[in-house]
């Protein structure tokens, strides 16, 4: 994605942020089939808002998103809007509820946000090797004990 992609009727934008949520009390709920099944949503919703993922990984107990956001919305409307609307697509396929999604909720209330600037590289390489830290640091703790 180049500068000249990113163009509005009197600006040019680049506005990358890298984005972290989990899961309700953050359990490790995220496996296999969901974890497919939630790439394609989240790509599709991110071009709902005229957005564009990067680069992410959906871990088993959180999900890492590199994004560009157009500067006529912000992170929270785009963030919200995708955790929302993953939540009761997640609902509608794997919780079996067709419809009152009042009260129901997938995500944690926050997220963590920070902008990426000229480290997108380094952000990249971060989110593409998380799980490998995470898995290495479940092995630590395990001799720990």
């Amino acid at each position: 994605m180049s500068i000249d992609d990113n163009r509005l009727a009197h600006c040019l934008w680049d506005c990358k942020y890298h984005v972290v949520w989990i899961p309700k009390c953050r359990r490790k709920q995220i496996y296999a089939s969901l974890r497919q099944y939630l790439g394609e949503i989240f790509h599709d919703l991110a071009r709902q808002r005229e957005c564009k993922i990067l680069e992410g990984h959906v871990c088993v107990d959180h999900v890492h998103m590199l994004i560009s956001v157009p500067p006529k919305y912000s992170v929270s409307q785009v963030v919200g809007f995708i955790k929302g609307k993953s939540a009761i697509s997640i609902a509608r396929n794997f919780m079996g509820k067709k419809q009152n999604f009042t009260g129901q909720s997938f995500w944690a209330r926050g997220y963590y946000v920070s902008t990426v600037g000229r480290d997108e590289e380094t952000i990249r390489k971060y989110i593409q090797q998380q799980e490998k830290a995470d898995h290495r640091l479940e092995q630590l703790t395990l001799f720990k004990e």
